[in-house]
């Protein structure tokens, strides 16, 4: 390549690109799905409780579908450090969102859980994908999810569950994020679990401070480079709040910025709260890359401008 050339867009090396998860298939060398986050929680770090009622929960998911969500993440405990949540009290929360969700849409519905017992009620109501945040905490999961068809998101974390993990250090924190990530994807293949029901996430302020997440966001490739399709879980994070000075209820754009990089470097799902705007920068993004054809071809294309 000459340096008059342009570069071509960075695509990952993907080991299995078409996945099927649950009644839809997805070809991440060409498509980049969007999640939407629904928590059943009275402390969720974004939205304060605002879908932990059943019926808002239930009706906050279908409104996702209507605004183009590829697939729904439905949580009941938060990641931050806390007293436990019981796993009755989890899968209370979680099981009846999914049972009406599944009962309405063939969306991918994933629920964002570590507990085996939690996955395995879930899995019996709807649920294609297990969203464990913690690395694989709980040595039950793997099982549980090796003995179904479900897919499997391993997280990068460094903490056990619900617990502080003060000042993290890393020396080259993309490359040792991603060599976590490759070794658990490993012991879920030994498991059982097909690499084809694998997915990875760095775990963006994941026991990670600001400059990490900037530096896993800006480096995401080191982790797309290992085949996997890999989610970015970015939106309304704290590393955006304090690089923008912002609020909660003011990063959607610092949210959409990251999730647009995030796309560029190698992400091919990205998990957000404002479903509408995030698809759209999405498409974009991927009409940008020449992953899709435009909607329309009007603007300049006949004998007189529109």
């Amino acid at each position: 390549m000459t340096a008059s050339e342009p570069s071509l867009p960075y695509l990952p090396p993907l080991r299995i690109p078409v996945r099927t998860i649950g009644a839809r298939t997805f070809d991440f060398s060409r498509r980049v799905a969007v999640m939407a986050v629904v928590n059943r929680t009275p402390d969720s770090f974004f939205d304060r409780g605002r879908t932990f009622a059943l019926d808002r929960a239930v009706a906050a998911s279908f409104e996702a579908v209507d605004a183009g969500a590829d697939w729904v993440d439905i949580g009941g405990a938060p990641f931050a450090p806390g007293s436990p949540i019981p796993v009755d009290e989890e899968a209370d929360r979680v099981v009846p969102v999914i049972a009406e969700l599944r009962a309405g849409s063939d969306v991918v519905i994933s629920v964002d859980t570590f507990h085996s017992a939690v996955a395995r009620l879930a899995i019996e109501a709807g649920a294609t994908v297990v969203n464990d945040t913690t690395g694989l905490s709980d040595p039950d999961l793997l099982p549980v999810v090796a003995d179904s068809e479900a897919t499997l998101v391993i997280t990068h974390s460094l903490a056990a569950p619900r617990t502080p993990y003060p000042r993290p250090q890393y020396t080259d924190v993309a490359a040792e994020v991603a060599a976590f990530l490759a070794e658990r994807a490993e012991r879920a293949i030994a498991a059982g679990i097909p690499e084809e029901r694998i997915i990875v996430d760095p775990g963006h302020d994941l026991n990670k401070n600001t400059l990490h997440s900037l530096e896993l966001t800006r480096r995401l490739r080191v982790v797309a480079d290992l085949g996997y399709p890999t989610l970015a879980a970015v939106s309304n994070k704290d590393f955006i709040g304090e690089t923008l000075d912002a609020e909660r209820s003011d990063r959607l754009e610092g949210s959409i910025a990251a999730a647009v990089i995030s796309i560029v470097n190698g992400a091919r799902i990205i998990r957000m709260h404002d479903v509408a705007a995030s698809v759209a920068a999405t498409r974009m993004t991927e009409a940008i890359l020449g992953l899709r054809e435009p909607a329309h071809l009007r603007h300049n294309m006949g004998d007189v401008n529109d």
